[in-house]
């Protein structure tokens, strides 16, 4: 696959706030950046980062604009918080707006074909659980309005930027060094935003891609790129390592359900056999290849 690095603006964009949820008397909202023109355009639903308790949808308004400059629809979604509704709760939501996404396709300027999920930090660890359990009864609780056509949140593909792809070894690496002379001062805000958003280390390990693939529990393995920056406080040699999946080697590949057999972390691309390397250098430059094979150059 030919990558090509877009560095100037190509097309004019629209944004609209869009309420695609409602618990309650509170509304969920999606912050939507179209690029104007026909399309249909490739789409990502974009999940914020924030330890599963911060952020909200004008997080990243820069990687949003510049995604919709591009031809490629974004959807930044608000999700609720884990600082008042633990684990699965943002999952939910990130189901439903993955079907609600496929349902107004049309009104977005994209085909339910073309949608993809995309994240940063907690937000990457979200959006890939979401892409591999996308028929779990629990995550798809959240029925779509009566009359509703069928959709499913599976997805063409995952983008992920420095994901937390094992909830579990960060928490119990954070705590192994709280327990440092001197204490550094990461572990406290991580630990805590852990324990009120997972609740347990049972759960945190029940929602962690690496275990899930590990314990070869049957999931759907769309094409995945992530990017990362270098060896930081907060990522371990073990959870790189351990992190394995069967995967297809390109994004109009179709996503295959199979247990995941080990294999060698590669930081672009999880692969059963010696990876097809794809190093992506930046997340603009990830979404630019994604949409260079969407159009086929």
């Amino acid at each position: 696959m030919t990558t090509a690095v877009l560095e100037a603006k190509t097309t004019e964009f629209d944004v609209d706030d869009v309420e695609y949820l409602r618990h309650g008397d509170k509304p969920l909202l999606a912050r939507v950046f179209k690029p104007r023109g026909q399309g249909p355009f490739p789409a990502m639903v974009e999940c914020h980062g924030g330890a599963w308790c911060m952020s909200d949808r004008t997080t990243e308004k820069l990687r949003h604009q510049y995604m919709a400059s591009h031809g490629i629809v974004s959807i930044a979604l608000d999700f609720r918080s884990g600082n008042e509704d633990p684990y699965p709760a943002s999952v939910q939501d990130i189901n439903y707006a993955v079907r609600w996404a496929k349902r107004n396709a049309r009104e977005l300027k994209t085909r339910p074909d073309l949608i993809g999920l995309s994240g940063q930090s907690s937000g990457g660890h979200l959006a890939m659980l979401v892409a591999m359990r996308p028929h779990d009864p629990r995550y798809a609780a959240i029925a779509l309005s009566a009359g509703s056509p069928a959709h499913d949140a599976s997805v063409r593909c995952v983008i992920m930027s420095w994901p937390v792809i094992n909830p579990l070894s960060r928490y119990r690496h954070a705590k192994r060094a709280e327990l440092q002379t001197p204490a550094p001062a990461w572990p406290k805000s991580i630990i805590a935003r852990h324990d009120s958003y997972w609740r347990s280390e049972a759960n945190m390990a029940e929602g962690s891609p690496t275990l899930a693939l590990e314990r070869g529990e049957k999931v759907q393995t769309p094409p995945r790129s992530g990017t990362r920056p270098t060896a930081t406080s907060c990522t371990t040699t073990r959870t790189r390592s351990r992190l394995s999946t069967a995967t297809s080697p390109s994004a109009f590949a179709p996503p295959i359900a199979r247990p995941a057999a080990r294999s060698r972390w590669n930081m672009s691309t999880w692969s059963v056999r010696p990876a097809r390397h794809r190093t992506f250098r930046s997340a603009a430059t990830c979404l630019d290849g994604w949409w260079s094979s969407w159009r086929g150059t």
